[in-house]
């Protein structure tokens, strides 16, 4: 179980895709925490049981238990502010953006890695579910710690490949039941 496997799981029309997951991992600029930690939580918040088992069982190697924990928390408290965030967003009242959210969110505060790493996954995700204020705060905070923004695009680019890998091999087990 592994990149490899998600690799070699996907059909040749998706080859677009298979090459840009093997990039991903060969040509990063994160270093392993930041990188392995960013394709967890991607993992985790495609709800693909496939890719999180296959990228999981790389990740473990390459993470401590407290980033492999933490890149699982970032995945969960994002599926949460993702959603309240987008929502308070798009309702087109700023009157909202004053109110308090009344959402517990410690990990964000105390997450267990660096605080910069944890942001970072925290972006991915965000990418991942569309949520374009979590986005701008996560950026915001990434660029003060002095992350290049090469690094921003290259966690964003991250969460649109695990997206794909995702949607390719979700629906291709479904087609196959057909």
């Amino acid at each position: 179980m592994s990149i490899d496997g998600l690799k070699s799981a996907l059909p040749e029309f998706a080859k677009d895709i298979k090459l840009n997951l093997g990039s991903l991992v060969t040509t990063s600029s994160l270093g392993e925490q930041r990188l392995w930690g960013a394709l967890l939580a991607c993992a985790v918040a495609t709800k693909s049981s496939r890719v999180i088992t296959e990228v999981a069982a790389e990740a473990a190697d390459n993470l401590s238990a407290e980033a492999f924990r933490a890149a699982k928390a970032a995945a969960a408290i994002m599926a949460m502010n993702n959603v309240y965030y987008r929502s308070m967003h798009l309702i087109g009242d700023e009157t909202y953006a004053t109110m308090p959210a009344r959402l517990r969110m410690t990990v964000i505060g105390n997450p267990g890695v660096d605080k910069v790493d944890f942001e970072l996954w925290c972006l991915a995700v965000s990418a991942l579910n569309g949520c374009g204020r979590c986005l701008e705060s996560h950026e915001s905070v990434l660029r003060q710690s002095g992350m290049p923004r090469e690094q921003v695009q290259e966690a964003v680019r991250i969460a649109a490949v695990v997206n794909a890998v995702a949607a390719v091999l979700e629906s291709e087990a479904a087609l196959a039941s057909i």
